[in-house]
């Protein structure tokens, strides 16, 4: 992803605070264009406190986090804190949503990362607006949740980039109240898998999901890059929800509301 800013306001300082801090095998990136009042930057402190003690529950790489305790079988989702259950029920949610396509149980084991992310880039997006900045862009890596506009009167604007030919990109959008996921070998750190083969999913090289909610959007991302050609009719079902893809033979693609 890269965000472009409108040339009228590139040189234009704004109030605000950025903050960027390297959790979940991600650097979360924090910008928030707002006057910063004390209320705001402990709800910054706290969302960083809170997002490391998510990569502990959530993490497939700690020996100790919940999700590998739980496939153990060494610890119940009831004996565990309530994001939790939380989060396994919107998998549960997002697996009917895409007829299957996601998963949080890739191969057989408790795996809810292609939620996660995009789950807590909103919950720390809805815990900064709740402190009272109301013109925030939160990024994990390509996933973004943004609220408000990057300067009075101007939306926010992310360039999408193309998952081969990184200097270049492939579409703009832009929004006041948007998120922004893609999903592909660049952005995802495991292979994603088709539950129809159980083999690694072949046939995009990326998919890019728009909407306003970024966990419905990270998990739509992962679904649709597992479904391949199929994706192009199921976003057509999904209200508010838009998707740019990029086959594996280099074929762009999008649905019938994204931006041209």
């Amino acid at each position: 992803m890269i965000t472009q800013q409108d040339p009228q306001s590139r040189h234009s300082p704004h109030p605000g605070l950025r903050h960027f801090e390297h959790v979940m095998g991600r650097v979360f990136s924090f910008d928030i264009h707002d006057p910063v009042t004390q209320e705001v930057g402990q709800a910054v402190t706290r969302s960083v406190a809170w997002l490391h003690e998510m990569d502990a529950l959530f993490s497939t790489f700690r020996a100790d986090s919940a999700v590998n305790r739980l496939t153990r079988g060494e610890t119940t989702v009831d004996r565990c804190p309530g994001e939790v259950a939380e989060v396994l029920a919107l998998c549960d949610e997002a697996a009917r949503d895409t007829e299957g396509f996601f998963t949080a149980v890739p191969q057989g084991r408790l795996d809810p990362s292609g939620l996660v992310m995009g789950w807590s880039v909103e919950r720390v997006s809805q815990k900064l607006y709740a402190a009272g900045a109301r013109n925030t862009y939160i990024d994990a890596g390509g996933d973004l949740q943004l609220r408000g506009e990057t300067s009075p009167g101007l939306a926010w604007r992310v360039g999408i980039a193309h998952p081969v030919l990184r200097d270049q990109l492939i579409a703009v959008v832009h929004g006041h109240e948007l998120a922004v996921a893609t999903s592909g070998s660049a952005e995802r750190s495991g292979l994603i898998i088709d539950p129809r083969t159980g083999l690694p999913a072949s046939q995009s090289l990326s998919v890019t999901v728009t909407g306003p909610h970024l966990t419905r959007a990270d998990a739509f991302a992962t679904a649709a890059f597992a479904m391949g050609d199929l994706a192009r009719s199921w976003i057509e079902t999904q209200d508010g929800y838009e998707a740019l893809g990029v086959t594996a033979d280099g074929e762009t693609w999008r649905s019938s509301g994204f931006p041209s």
